[in-house]
């Protein structure tokens, strides 16, 4: 079953790029068989940064690849792409188990940071400006790669997706599941959810990715309050309070949350249901890329 919903891409349009998607083979641990494709454009900026973007439910790389205009700033800035693919799960990513959400644990999350650091050692890429953004499925393993592996990605953004370790313990991880509870806005305290980031990574005292949480507010599928509890963790965790609410912004009929100065944690929030609403240039000001 295709959850063709998830998806919303222009597979069929034709790119201007002289580069093109290429699927890399055996670039290292891959105990979920999942799948890499990478963007390296034409002109590759010296020790270029990495942005990771996650496909939904139902999608694949290469759709995901034509869902969003990430790859014309690629080619304007010379940052590389790399779209993970999942055909396990209904192309569902698999956020709520133990091996994803344990650092160096396996799963997908495992394969995605074994993708990276091929990156990085193929094509001389910066280890300190790698990046996350997804959608759904990808949103919510957005929230759980920056969980359990902080000290690879310096920020993410997450598009209508689920807190870290939000499916722990449910049979699937998508809306679909036997367990909706979820994606409905399962809520737990700042404290428990940033427990469940910390326990990912016992002992880590380091940097924490920033974050920027983006939801629509009519979202019917995974809920809006699943993104405010996604705040709620990653509050917690930079240990930043709210701080106040800009209405019609960053756009009209937007509101942006911001907790403390706005560098760590901040959400966006829109009058629309389950769609990826992608802006690229705020995203990659918020990624500093821009």
């Amino acid at each position: 079953m295709k959850f063709s919903t998830f998806v919303s891409v222009a597979a069929s349009a034709s790119t201007a790029f002289g580069a093109s998607l290429q699927q890399v083979w055996n670039w290292g641990a891959n105990p979920s068989n999942i799948q890499m494709y990478i963007y390296r454009p034409d002109r590759l900026a010296a020790n270029p940064a990495i942005i990771v973007a996650l496909h939904p439910c139902g999608g694949t790389g290469p759709q995901w690849f034509s869902g969003t205009r990430l790859p014309q700033y690629a080619d304007q800035h010379g940052f590389i792409l790399i779209y993970p693919s999942t055909p396990n799960q209904s192309n569902c990513w698999d956020v709520h188990n133990t091996a994803s959400l344990t650092h160096n644990g396996g799963g997908d999350a495992y394969g995605i940071v074994s993708m990276v650091n091929y990156t990085i050692s193929t094509y001389g890429a910066n280890r300190d400006r790698v990046y996350v953004m997804g959608f759904s499925s990808g949103g919510m393993m957005t929230n759980v790669l920056a969980g359990s592996y902080p000290e690879v990605f310096e920020a993410g953004a997450a598009y209508s997706g689920t807190a870290h370790a939000c499916f722990f313990g449910a049979p699937g991880a998508t809306p679909f599941s036997p367990n909706q509870t979820c994606a409905q806005g399962l809520s737990h305290t700042p404290q428990q959810w940033g427990n469940f980031v910390r326990n990912s990574y016992p002992g880590y005292n380091g940097r924490r990715p920033r974050m920027q949480i983006v939801h629509g507010n009519n979202d019917w599928l995974v809920r809006a309050q699943c993104g405010h509890e996604a705040l709620k963790q990653w509050s917690n965790v930079h240990g930043v309070a709210k701080a106040r609410e800009v209405h019609n912004s960053p756009q009209g009929g937007w509101t942006t949350h911001v907790y403390g100065d706005g560098t760590k944690v901040q959400g966006l929030f829109g009058n629309f249901g389950h769609e990826p609403r992608v802006d690229e240039q705020q995203l990659l000001r918020w990624f500093g890329l821009l």
